[in-house]
C-alpha cells in the first residue's frame, strides 16, 4: 500500500527543497517506486482558483473569504486531483503541502481570530467526505519566519503571482500565528513530525534538515 508523506510548513521553509531531497535519496536507494504532487495546482481549474484568490488578481482576496469557503477551495483542488490520479503504482507519495496547511491557514488569518479552529472541520472535509487520501506522516519544516520571508523573496517568478509574494506570504501576523498552530496540531496528531530547522538562530544546512526528516521517517519507511 502506498505511503503518503506529505511537507508542510510556512512559506519559505523549504519544503520544495527537502521534498526532492527525499525523492532523489528514495530513488537512489533503488527500494522505492516514489511519485510527488504539489498543492495548490495552479494549472487546474480549482487550483487555479485558488492562485487567484491569493494573488487577489481576481478582485477577491484570499485573506477576505470565510474560513469555511477558503478551506473549500484548497479540498477541492485536491479532490479533482485525486479523482483522475493513480498512484497504485508507488510506494511512496511524496505531497508538497497538504490538507493540515489548509486547516492551519484558515484558522490564523485576522478575520478568523476567534473562530473555531478548523482542523476538525477539514478533516471531515477532505479525509472524510471527499475521501482524499490520509497522509501516513505530515513533516512540518520549523523556522523562524523573518528567516523564512528572506526565502520567500528568493522564489522567483511564479505564474500566479509573478515575482510578488502572495497575500499569505506577505503577512508576517499569519506566519508567525500559521507556525504556532503547526505545533498546536502536532500536539493533537501523532503523525505529525516537527522538523526544527533553527540552532542558535542560525538556518540549519539543506544536508542537517534532511537527515533529521530521514531519522523521523526511518520507522514508516521500514514498514
Amino acid at each position: 500500500m502506498t505511503k503518503i508523506i506529505a511537507f508542510e510548513g510556512i512559506d519559505g521553509t523549504g519544503k520544495t527543497v527537502q521534498l526532492q531531497r527525499l525523492y532523489e535519496r528514495l530513488v537512489a536507494s533503488g527500494r522505492f517506486r516514489v511519485k510527488t504532487l504539489s498543492f495548490p495546482m495552479y494549472d487546474t481549474f480549482f487550483g487555479a482558483e485558488c492562485g487567484r484568490l491569493l494573488s487577489g488578481s481576481g478582485g477577491v482576496r484570499a485573506n477576505e473569504v470565510d474560513q469555511r469557503s477558503m478551506a473549500l477551495w484548497y479540498a477541492l483542488d485536491r479532490f479533482e486531483a485525486f479523482r483522475d490520479l493513480d498512484y497504485s503504482d508507488a510506494d511512496i507519495l511524496l505531497i508538497n503541502r497538504y490538507i493540515l496547511s489548509n486547516a492551519v491557514y484558515q484558522s490564523v488569518r485576522d478575520r478568523d481570530l476567534g473562530n473555531p479552529d478548523l482542523l476538525d472541520f477539514v478533516i471531515e472535509l477532505e479525509y472524510n467526505h471527499f475521501r482524499i487520501p490520509r497522509a501516513d506522516a505530515h513533516i512540518v519544516l520549523d523556522m523562524n519566519p523573518e528567516n523564512a520571508y528572506e526565502n520567500v523573496g528568493k522564489k522567483g517568478f511564479r505564474d500566479y503571482v509573478g515575482d510578488q509574494p502572495d497575500i499569505y506570504e506577505a503577512l508576517p501576523d499569519i506566519q508567525k500565528r500559521a507556525r504556532q498552530k503547526y505545533m498546536e496540531y502536532a500536539k493533537r496528531m501523532p503523525e505529525i513530525h516537527i522538523i526544527p530547522c533553527m540552532e542558535q538562530n542560525k538556518l540549519k544546512s539543506i544536508e542537517a534538515i534532511g537527515e533529521l526528516v530521514d531519522a523521523e521517517l526511518a520507522e514508516l519507511l521500514q514498514q
